[in-house]
């Protein structure tokens, strides 16, 4: 019937189909201006339809059991002037969807039954502040969803609190996964070895309060801290004295350290697990970082247990500017005494009884009491 109509401008049908229409409709109707299609089921409609009548001004589906107006996004309409759905079942709307319709001038949605909540935040500010398209009545458009709006005015609905800058969202979320990417590999790069150590101070911490609560023994007399180029005057001159005649128990890191275990908590272990620290210090010592972090683990242990646990012995002599770089070697002795080798000279004796002194004290440590007394600690 209507493949001979090819210059029909107006077509109505009410309660004429059952279903959505067949794209093919209208393919010979290209001049077709007004469409009314009514009390149909139009649920399932295709924008195929539209396809052949682009000159389409006027379009009606009231009443056609509509639930979505996104086949309008997908149509090509661009002389349509009026669009009615009244009596569907439209709840949403995107606001979006009037892009694709430059010409639209009349939009009658009345008896839709509407949510209000931020998903229509946008259809609501575009009825609000468009000044092309008048919206029949909008302001008595009423709201069925959900329960505790039901029958509140759509255009009440407070929509501030559903505006988000989404542009300014994503920069501070790109911005701060840039900073924690950024900032990570920093960490990995440059601090995961002092992370790793700080990790191992706590556990250590730790170890050394349940030790203290129990009452534990030291497993040592004294853990060695010295850098391995000074291990000859270790062997030749300080283990035959401390361990072959004063019967002290030493810890080493070449020979007591536990094969296979990180040496950061080999050090930890060493510390905690021995009464006092001897520090050798040379040169060398001062450059390393090993013994670095373990006269730092060393005097931390010094200010949490308050008592003498470390020994200093300088087997240089250093002068005052070379210490400067090396603050916390420099703040140790600001306020505690220290072992000279290189004054000893040929009086060793008196060097090592003073050695003994130190390892028999057990007093608290304070800043006006030294680690070792007497002129010959100097």
């Amino acid at each position: 019937m209507l493949q001979s109509m090819k210059h029909l401008e107006e077509f109505t049908a009410e309660n004429v189909y059952i279903s959505a229409l067949d794209p093919e409709t209208f393919q010979f109707n290209p001049q077709l201006k007004s469409l009314t299609i009514g009390q149909t089921d139009l649920s399932d409609l295709l924008p195929e339809l539209f396809e052949p009548i682009p000159n389409l001004q006027v379009l009606d589906l009231s009443e056609s059991q509509i639930k979505s107006l996104e086949f309008l996004t997908q149509v090509n309409l661009p002389a349509l002037r009026c669009l009615k759905l009244r009596d569907n079942e439209i709840t949403v709307i995107n606001e979006t969807i009037f892009q694709s319709l430059p010409a639209l001038t009349h939009l009658d949605l009345e008896n839709n039954p509407f949510t209000c909540d931020c998903s229509n935040a946008g259809f609501i500010q575009w009825v609000r502040s468009n000044n092309q398209t008048q919206v029949v009545n909008g302001h008595q458009y009423t709201c069925s969803f959900p329960v505790a709006e039901q029958g509140s005015k759509l255009l009440d609905f407070d929509i501030q609190s559903c505006w988000m800058d989404v542009s300014f969202l994503c920069f501070i979320s790109s911005s701060c996964i840039t900073l924690v990417t950024l900032l990570t590999s920093f960490i990995y790069h440059f601090l995961r070895s002092q992370i790793a150590y700080t990790f191992h101070l706590f556990l250590a911490f730790l170890y050394e309060s349940r030790r203290r609560k129990k009452g534990a023994p030291h497993q040592y007399d004294a853990f060695i801290s010295y850098n391995i180029h000074d291990e000859a005057w270790i062997c030749r001159e300080m283990l035959p004295v401390l361990e072959g005649e004063q019967g002290w128990k030493l810890c080493l890191h070449h020979r007591d350290f536990q094969p296979g275990k990180p040496i950061i908590e080999n050090i930890t272990d060493a510390i905690y697990g021995s009464r006092k620290t001897i520090c050798v210090i040379t040169r060398r010592y001062l450059q390393s970082e090993w013994c670095s972090r373990e006269i730092q683990m060393a005097s931390f242990r010094l200010l949490d247990e308050q008592k003498d646990v470390l020994i200093l012995i300088f087997l240089e002599d250093i002068p005052a500017h070379q210490l400067s770089p090396y603050y916390r070697m420099r703040k140790l002795l600001k306020k505690r005494s220290y072992l000279s080798w290189p004054q000893a000279g040929q009086h060793t004796g008196v060097f090592w009884q003073n050695v003994r002194r130190a390892l028999e004290a057990g007093g608290a440590a304070t800043e006006t009491t030294h680690l070792l007394t007497g002129p010959a600690a100097r």
